[in-house]
This record gives structure tokens, C-alpha cells and sequence, in this order.
């Protein structure tokens, strides 16, 4: 029974046989490398900030290494590709305050939620999908103090103090921004025109 099960929980599968040295470096060599262009295209597509591309494909190939020093598996791009998947979900995980634009198109990223109705899921990433279109279209300075308060948590006066603006302008930002985006996602304007 235990040799007939040669899959792990991704649906990548595995060889089942020990590994040395170098079979895994030139399994690593030979298989995990020629996809670094897949794999940079992937992450530059699916992760905002670009300081972090390079670091997420250096942590994917120390983990992919590492597995496959216990087992190499039968498909490496699947493999990688799953570990890049995972690695990305760690990191949104980890994070305290997931900024709505830190992840480029969430449904890439398949996170499971602890939502019962895949509808609740839909209708969520719709309204995000809305309010991103609300903020693109919103005035820039109102923009901007909209995001310096309510997304990156900044009290008024740093808003202020940042933008240059006195506090009371931070405040009429503020607002005109809550009406703009009531408007927006509320009223009657389509966020999908263009």
C-alpha cells in the first residue's frame, strides 16, 4: 500500500526513491532552473512590490532544493510552482495589515477561506475589485489622504504633516474622499466603464 501512494498534498507527486547530492543538484541543475523566466513572469504578476521578486524566487529555490533532498518530484514545474504558490499565501498571511493592493489579482493565489458560501467570496472580491476602480478615479491628493489614513492607519496630522497640507485640508480630503467612494461603490456609476 505505502508504494502505491506516491503523491504529497499539492498533487505533485514524487519519485519515492532516496536522493543523494548530486542527483539533487542536478535535478535542481537540469529541472528547476530552466523555469526561472516562468517563474519571475509569475511572481512579477501575481506580488506588487517588485523589491520583494527576487528574494521570493530565492526562497522558492531553498525550499524546492531542500524537498527534494528528502524525495525529488515527478513534475518540477508543478513542484515549483505550488511551493511559489504557498510561499506567497505564507506571506499574506503573515502579514498583520494586507494593503488592497499588495497582491495584483487575488484569484491567482486560490486562498482558501473560512467563508461557507463561495458567493460571499465572489461578492467580496467584487466590492475590492469597486473600490480599487474608485480609488484609481479618485482626485490624487484626495487619493492620497484617503490611503495615508485609512489604509496605511496614519493619524490626521501626520497625513498633514506628509502631504504638507494643514490638518484641516486633511480633514476636507477626507470627506470629499468618503463621498467620492460612497458615490463610487453606492451610487449609480458603473466601476467598470472606462
Amino acid at each position: 500500500m505505502t508504494g502505491t501512494q506516491d503523491s504529497d498534498r499539492d498533487g505533485t507527486g514524487f519519485c519515492g526513491a532516496p536522493v543523494s547530492v548530486p542527483g539533487v543538484n542536478d535535478w535542481f541543475v537540469n529541472e528547476v532552473l530552466p523555469l526561472e523566466g516562468a517563474l519571475m513572469q509569475f511572481l512579477r504578476h501575481t506580488w506588487r512590490n517588485p523589491a520583494d521578486i527576487e528574494d521570493l524566487c530565492q526562497d522558492i529555490y531553498v525550499r524546492a532544493y531542500e524537498s527534494a533532498s528528502r524525495e525529488i518530484p515527478k513534475s518540477a514545474r508543478a513542484f515549483v510552482f505550488a511551493i511559489a504558490r504557498n510561499l506567497l499565501i505564507d506571506r499574506i498571511r503573515s502579514a498583520q495589515i494586507v494593503p488592497i493592493d499588495s497582491v495584483s489579482d487575488l484569484e491567482t493565489l486560490n486562498i482558501p477561506t473560512s467563508q461557507p458560501a463561495v458567493e460571499r467570496s465572489v461578492m467580496a472580491r467584487q466590492e475590492l475589485r469597486r473600490l480599487q476602480a474608485a480609488l484609481d478615479r479618485m482626485p490624487p491628493r484626495c487619493r492620497e489622504a484617503v490611503v495615508l489614513k485609512k489604509i496605511e492607519g496614519l493619524s490626521i496630522q501626520e497625513v498633514a504633516a506628509r502631504m504638507g497640507i494643514s490638518p484641516k485640508t486633511v480633514d476636507r480630503h477626507l470627506s470629499d474622499g468618503a463621498c467620492f467612494l460612497a458615490d463610487f461603490v453606492y451610487g449609480g456609476e458603473d466601476g467598470d466603464k472606462r
